[in-house]
């Protein structure tokens, strides 16, 4: 299985769309949006929840391809969003304390 920070390298989307995660991920507030997107009452970790992230996504973007008439742009958006937040924090928590 590939490291999770690959994986995210290796997720290409519609540049509009990336775009568009980026921008909303520099305002990501844990607390609030992966409450909503994933629905639990106490958050997993950042490793969990990026793994639950990426099958939400991976189904979401199989309906966007297909154009579906269940896909949601907003959803989508709303989890890629949480996704690179989420990315973000588990890096954030990984990196290694200079002192």
């Amino acid at each position: 299985m590939q490291d999770l920070m690959t994986m995210i390298a290796m997720l290409h989307r519609p540049r509009m769309l990336a775009r568009a995660a980026n921008f909303g991920a520099r305002d990501y507030n844990r607390d609030r949006h992966l409450q909503r997107i994933l629905g639990y009452e106490s958050l997993p970790g950042s490793g969990q929840a990026l793994l639950h992230l990426f099958e939400m996504e991976k189904e979401v973007n199989e309906l966007r391809k297909e154009d579906d008439a269940a896909y949601s742009l907003v959803r989508h958006l709303d989890i890629l969003i949480a996704l690179l937040g989420e990315a973000r924090l588990y890096q954030a928590n990984r990196a290694p304390v200079l002192q």
